[in-house]
C-alpha cells in the first residue's frame, strides 16, 4: 500500500536556486572506461530513457551512464 503524502502550508525556510547544469538528453555522449554495477531504478525513469534512446538511436544504458558521469564531474570539480 502506498503512503499518502500530506502537504502543509508552513514555511519551508531559506531556499537556494541551483543553476541547471545538466545537458539536454540528446547531448549526452558516450564515455569509455566503465565499471559494471547493479542499480534499481523506477519504472518511469527506465521508460523515459528507453523512449529517448529509441528516438535518438542509442542504448538507454549509455544515456543513463552519461547523465551520471555529467552529474559526478560537475560536483567533483
Amino acid at each position: 500500500m502506498k503512503k499518502k503524502i500530506k502537504y502543509s502550508d508552513e514555511n519551508i525556510g531559506e531556499i537556494e536556486i541551483v543553476k541547471d547544469f545538466l545537458p539536454k538528453p540528446e547531448e549526452l555522449v558516450l564515455r569509455e572506461n566503465t565499471v559494471k554495477v547493479t542499480l534499481n531504478l523506477s519504472q518511469s525513469s527506465v521508460k523515459f530513457f528507453k523512449e529517448l534512446a529509441e528516438k535518438e538511436g542509442r542504448q538507454y544504458q549509455k544515456l543513463i551512464r552519461n547523465l551520471l558521469d555529467k552529474y559526478a564531474s560537475h560536483y567533483s570539480e
